[in-house]
């Protein structure tokens, strides 16, 4: 199974409340984006499924958003939740991987994929592509698993990261300007570790 049908599966056969990374409320990720876009800036959430993100950045006044998702599945729900709203979203059903454009964001999110890409030439054009998508001071804010986290996530293997070795990926293009961790709390109870990093594009 490749990676799309990996995902087409588990939105599928899934319910969102089902999956191990969803949030009723993803106020982490806000909260981070608020602090560096108080003037309501473009932002684009990469993996973001069925996230109730973008209809919180709606709600606080965000005009431009966008949500990349390689499961079509994923964003025909999601736009299916959001009805009518769902019309002042863009929505791009694409493999982060092999995308060559994606204009230009205020803000890069991501809680979602990063840390899937075990490839090193994935990671190395996931950082291009956040490097050409994002002006000079704009900001990029990665969620991934942490050290201490399981080396598997919904059925596939993942890099775990601490800050220095999330900050490498990036680097130089991109400097550090928050580290914040997070536990997560699965909808099966247990706890999942975060970290997330800020970055501004240099």
């Amino acid at each position: 199974m490749n990676r799309k049908e990996h995902w087409e599966t588990v939105y599928t056969k899934n319910k969102d409340t089902e999956v191990g990374w969803y949030q009723a409320d993803p106020e982490v990720s806000f909260s981070l984006i608020e602090k560096v876009s108080p003037s309501r800036g473009s932002v684009i959430d990469i993996g973001g499924g069925t996230s109730r993100l973008p209809e919180k950045l709606l709600d606080h006044g965000y005009e431009k958003i966008a949500v990349l998702d390689i499961s079509t599945a994923a964003i025909t729900r999601a736009k299916a939740r959001l009805t009518e709203r769902a019309g002042h979203i863009e929505w791009i059903v694409a493999d982060i991987t092999e995308v060559e454009t994606l204009g230009q964001f205020d803000i890069w999110h991501d809680r979602a994929v990063f840390h899937f890409l075990l490839n090193p030439a994935d990671r190395k054009r996931y950082v291009e592509l956040a490097t050409l998508t994002l002006p000079t001071g704009g900001y990029l804010i990665i969620g991934t698993v942490a050290l201490d986290a399981p080396p598997r996530c919904s059925g596939l293997d993942v890099c775990r990261y601490d800050a220095p070795s999330l900050a490498a990926e990036f680097s130089p293009a991109f400097r550090v300007v928050e580290e914040t961790s997070h536990i997560h709390t699965m909808p099966s109870g247990k706890l999942q570790h975060y970290i997330f990093l800020t970055f501004e594009r240099m």
